[in-house]
């Protein structure tokens, strides 16, 4: 018998996000996780540190990989072009990746305090870490800071439309594009 089972971690992402959705998040267990995956704690711990995990698995590696992205921009973009191009580049790798269970995860996030500041500090650490890359390709402190909070507010409105309003001739990128061009009118820039 194989020591880890093939799929484990699917079925406990299944069976979470319809237990939460069912109950809420806040009334249910990760012994109950596990039953109705029909699987061990020691399974689920294999997988992830708790059942917030379920929910978040994976998102640490979003600031190095938007910042990495933003790194390896042309140097010949602006700094607002160098952003926009890893968002684009990095919301198309993640699409495929999300897209699935998005709108589950973002109605139970949306209904706990404890989730959405969860993701507030998510998105505290991708904006550290587009501000870094900033200052690596040479702007200055305060616009770093700045363009990478930008970033982080033209991603996640891009990506509640994305979820909110979903259009398969619309891809994540493309919502991205909206949203900087939707900032661009709303601030009057040509």
């Amino acid at each position: 018998m194989p020591r880890w089972e093939q799929g484990a971690d699917d079925r406990l992402r299944e069976a979470a996000l319809q237990l939460f959705l069912e109950h809420g998040y806040e009334n249910v267990t990760v012994a109950q996780i596990t039953e109705r995956a029909g699987l061990t704690r020691r399974t689920f711990s294999r997988y992830f540190a708790d059942k917030r995990d379920v929910l978040f698995a994976g998102s640490e590696r979003l600031p190095d990989a938007l910042a990495d992205a933003v790194e390896k921009a042309d140097a010949a973009l602006t700094p607002f072009q160098a952003l926009m191009t890893a968002l684009e580049q990095v919301g198309e790798m993640l699409a495929d990746r999300v897209a699935p269970h998005a709108a589950q995860r973002r109605a139970i996030t949306s209904g706990s305090a404890e989730l959405q500041e969860r993701e507030l500090t998510k998105f505290a650490a991708v904006a550290a870490a587009v501000d870094a890359a900033l200052r690596q390709r040479g702007v200055a402190p305060l616009s770093a800071e700045l363009l990478a909070n930008v970033g982080v507010a033209i991603f996640r409105t891009a990506f509640a439309r994305w979820v909110d309003e979903p259009d398969a001739a619309i891809t994540l990128p493309d919502r991205m594009r909206e949203a900087a061009a939707e900032l661009a009118h709303a601030l009057d820039v040509h």
